[in-house]
């Protein structure tokens, strides 16, 4: 049970935002080039500095609500790399599907087995990707277990939510990608890969909030 008088904002959690807001405008430029480029062309200067400032000044707000609801603050900082994770996600999709299929004509809406496409599979090993980057942010700023007891079972717990939020993520990116692609006119794959690769994140992440901290983070 997180105590009130508990919560704390340092210099390292205001290092740590700015970090992790940096590395968010500097993965949307290239997934907003491929999503929207004509926006793309009138924003691309101001979102690395708008993520460096923002970031920092939502992490002071959720500071101040969580004086009064605790988990507020901790919602707020998983909710950031949240997002950093997402983009990790769909930057590693965008580009393994840029690469497949210049290089070996891979396209990603070829089905492998059933509605099983490649797309699948690339979403797959991106999900990984950012599943890792998660488990060090998560575990050495979010929760804060970085400083605490090592337990030989936190690995094993953590990929065990982890796994379940993997089969959510990419059976609801796979869903939208397969019967969206379909049914709305003038999106191309990749725009709708991007689209699936967001919904599947963002179910993902509320799977995962809860299981670390019910489970893996629970002295937290």
């Amino acid at each position: 049970m997180e105590n009130k008088t508990e919560i704390r904002i340092t210099q390292r959690d205001y290092y740590l935002s700015i970090t992790a807001g940096f590395l968010i405008g500097l993965l949307l430029l290239p997934i907003l080039n491929a999503a929207n480029p004509a926006l793309y062309d009138k924003l691309f200067l101001a979102i690395i500095p708008f993520f460096v400032l923002a970031t920092p000044l939502g992490l002071r707000i959720a500071f101040f609500i969580g004086k009064k609801v605790a988990i507020i603050y901790q919602i707020a900082k998983f909710g950031l790399i949240g997002m950093l994770n997402t983009l990790v996600d769909i930057g590693t999709l965008a580009f393994i599907t840029f690469i497949l299929r210049s290089y070996f004509n891979m396209q990603p809406e070829t089905s492998i087995v059933g509605v099983i496409t490649f797309y699948s599979v690339y979403k797959a090993i991106s999900f990984v990707i950012a599943n890792i980057n998660s488990f060090f942010w998560n575990k050495y700023w979010t929760f804060k277990q970085g400083n605490g007891k090592k337990s030989p079972t936190e690995f094993v717990q953590f990929f065990g939510v982890s796994i379940v939020g993997f089969l959510v993520n990419v059976f609801v990116a796979s869903f939208v990608f397969k019967f969206v692609l379909g049914s709305l006119a003038g999106l191309s794959p990749d725009q709708v890969g991007l689209i699936g690769a967001a919904a599947g994140s963002i179910v993902g992440l509320t799977w995962n909030f809860i299981g670390y901290k019910l489970w893996v983070f629970k002295s937290r």
